[in-house]
């Protein structure tokens, strides 16, 4: 935990990993030669690959926003990637500098940029855990061993652009529902996840260039992607493609309105009753 695991970090450069990928479609420096071969095919597959990251980026800023503003200052951010700032702790301890973010990665890339995760405000607090989603009891017992979140308190539970580098044989509903199920009423999710529904056949092939990379891709359905609100008290607008989720709480950006096509993303927040 924190940027003293020095010892576990072991970079495959050989493989791409999704927080590498996604940074080089951002623009960032820190990815390799695997990353960018992956990427550049998918960009060849979909020339607007570079799109999706960046309104994802905004869409986690936005929810962010809305949830300190209403009154939740702890996160639980799950796939946090490579730290492109803002972070969440900027954005959240911007409202309420008490805030307090767990982040939590398993690329050792995104190990050695901890610090800069954990730049609190001194009022605040972060911390930084090395797992995978799928390890839902490992990221857990974590957190409570960190003392970072208190788990009898609402928790904002961030899984932006994450759950779609989880195969169905990994039951990913299910995982929503263990996370949620540790975490008190009035919590809520902010969830974001790349569709197939306006251009199937471009991001059929670009999962099917990740794959071959040995990376899952699973883009899916706007129904399949509702269903990990079940239970769940959607906050208005409800899901939706990325940029048209509550755009009046962001900054402006100086770039034309992309097409739902071109975004391919669906997000949603939600609070748990």
């Amino acid at each position: 935990m924190g940027d003293d695991d020095g010892d576990r970090v072991e970079l495959n450069t050989g493989r791409p990993h999704p927080a590498r990928v996604y940074d080089y479609l951002l623009g960032g420096k820190d990815n390799f030669a695997a990353d960018r071969e992956a990427a550049e095919r998918g960009l060849k597959a979909n020339p607007d690959s570079r799109i999706p990251p960046r309104e994802n980026r905004l869409f986690l800023r936005r929810a962010v926003r809305f949830l300190a503003e209403r009154g939740i200052d702890q996160f639980l951010d799950i796939g946090t990637g490579i730290p492109s700032a803002p972070n969440v702790h900027h954005v959240a301890q911007g409202i309420n500098p008490r805030a307090r973010i767990v982040y939590v990665d398993n690329d050792p890339i995104v190990l050695t940029h901890a610090r800069a995760l954990l730049t609190s405000h001194p009022d605040g607090r972060t911390d930084y855990i090395d797992a995978d989603l799928r390890e839902v009891d490992t990221i857990l017992d974590a957190v409570r061993r960190s003392d970072t979140l208190d788990l009898d308190r609402p928790v904002g539970l961030l899984l932006i652009a994450i759950l779609h580098f989880i195969g169905d044989e990994h039951d990913p509903a299910g995982i929503v529902q263990r996370l949620l199920a540790a975490l008190p009423p009035g919590s809520y999710l902010a969830l974001s996840h790349l569709t197939g529904d306006f251009r199937p056949e471009a991001w059929a092939q670009v999962a099917e260039i990740y794959r071959k990379q040995g990376v899952t891709m699973r883009v899916r359905s706007r129904a399949g992607i509702e269903r990990f609100f079940t239970g769940l008290e959607l906050v208005e607008p409800g899901l939706q493609v990325v940029p048209a989720w509550r755009p009046d709480l962001g900054e402006p950006t100086g770039l034309p309105d992309p097409s739902d096509a071109q975004v391919s993303v669906y997000g949603a927040v939600a609070r748990k009753p």
